[in-house]
């Protein structure tokens, strides 16, 4: 069987089997109480929806994963830890588990595919620019350390953005193109079919999230794929452009980074834990600056995919040009943010002013 015949058959058993488990598993959310019911202002639906979608996700993946993918210990590590993950979500989506409690078990899964998989970034860019090493080779420990940090703080990105109909499945989507291509490219099939088989078990979802949603994937859905995207961008290829400051890893996952990482300084800037939940995130501010649901959805979806266009156009032409194209498009990100919160201010005040 050829390779292109193999990733076109991934992809269409991801689609059909996540396609065919969503309304299966939209009952078994009812029956389990995994409900998302709307209770603050954060909210964007005003109904109660079913949230335990990412099972139907996972299991259109493990199942193009099992008939085609290369079953070698990284990917063993990668299937094992990504269980833990999915039963973590699972039982978070039935019971909102602490969040600490939830940190915790997201290391362990990151440590069985750094330790037991040996999936860690281990050279990295020398920042000081005067030294005749242009790489740092990290200490097993500490390339542990960085790998764990990284695979935790990407899966907890993807869930955070996770926060309008279809914008985390197609966001992720979109970034699995990007891998996709920059692995077939190379040769790395390998890391192509767990790409291609994570793509179409997002659009075989997609249909039933994107708004007005009928199901929720999740925190089962949301921390998988987060997880599944942060461990494959350090394998194969991709391990090689880690060696470059991580040039095209982070343009690929940029969008979720970046809101995580504002986020988090947004929360420290205004004394509030970073664990607190608060409405300043980029589909909140682009939903308070008039567009519609959908419209921010599809305007995040083109930063993704001008970030994923980015990273492959860019992938053999250095780290420099990647990077200074990657702080441009968080720049205009920033920008627009400042303006959606200096948008919701002005709302504010006419509404005091009104009162």
């Amino acid at each position: 069987m050829s390779t292109q015949v193999t990733l076109f058959l991934a992809f269409v058993v991801a689609f059909v089997f996540s396609f065919a488990s969503t309304p299966v598993v939209t009952k078994l959310a009812y029956r389990l109480g995994a409900i998302d019911v709307p209770k603050d202002g954060r909210r964007m639906h005003k109904r109660p929806i079913p949230r335990l979608g990412g099972l139907a996700i996972i299991f259109g993946f493990a199942v193009a994963i099992l008939c085609f993918g290369d079953m070698t210990r990284q990917l063993g590590a990668t299937l094992l830890g990504g269980g833990i993950i999915a039963a973590l979500g699972v039982v978070d989506d039935c019971k909102n588990l602490n969040a600490k409690l939830k940190f915790f078990i997201q290391i362990i899964a990151a440590l069985i595919v750094a330790m037991y998989g040996n999936i860690r970034v281990d050279v990295l860019t020398n920042p000081n620019i005067f030294s005749e090493n242009p790489y740092l080779v990290l200490p097993e420990w500490a390339s542990t350390v960085f790998t764990v940090l990284w695979i935790v703080f990407i899966t907890n990105a993807v869930n955070l953005i996770d926060g309008l109909d279809g914008l985390a499945a197609g966001v992720s989507a979109i970034m699995s193109v990007s891998l996709v291509f920059i692995s077939v490219r190379v040769g790395e099939y390998s890391i192509a079919v767990i790409g291609i088989a994570l793509m179409g078990a997002c659009f075989g979802f997609l249909p039933f999230n994107f708004n007005p949603a009928k199901i929720f994937m999740g925190d089962t859905g949301a921390l998988f794929l987060g997880f599944i995207l942060a461990t494959v961008s350090i394998q194969g290829v991709f391990k090689s452009y880690a060696i470059i400051s991580f040039a095209v890893p982070l343009l690929i996952l940029g969008l979720p980074l970046f809101d995580a990482s504002f986020a988090i300084l947004r929360r420290l800037f205004t004394g509030k834990g970073i664990m607190t939940a608060d409405r300043g995130h980029l589909h909140h501010r682009l939903i308070d600056m008039g567009f519609s649901q959908k419209q921010t959805v599809f305007i995040l979806y083109a930063i993704s995919g001008v970030l994923g266009i980015t990273a492959v156009v860019l992938a053999e032409s250095g780290a420099l040009r990647a990077l200074l194209l990657l702080v441009c498009v968080m720049i205009f990100l920033l920008i627009a943010s400042l303006l959606g919160d200096a948008n919701t201010k002005g709302k504010d005040d006419d509404t005091a002013d009104n009162e």
